[in-house]
């Protein structure tokens, strides 16, 4: 899984696959495997990329 989230960088929308009801997140930054993602209603969450595939939303 942490290659497929390798490519996200600051500034790049991406959805989380399993928590459609968050929406559309921010990346914030992408370190070790670790992403944090700030989601409108949510807030700022850190997800393990070795587990989680984030989606990127390129049509936002």
């Amino acid at each position: 899984m942490e290659d497929l989230n390798a490519i996200l960088a600051p500034g790049m929308l991406v959805r989380h696959p399993d928590h459609s009801e968050w929406g559309i997140g921010q990346v914030q930054s992408n370190v070790g495997g670790r992403v944090t993602v700030n989601f409108p209603d949510t807030g700022k969450i850190v997800i393990d990329g070795r587990r989680i595939a984030l989606v990127p939303v390129f049509d936002a």
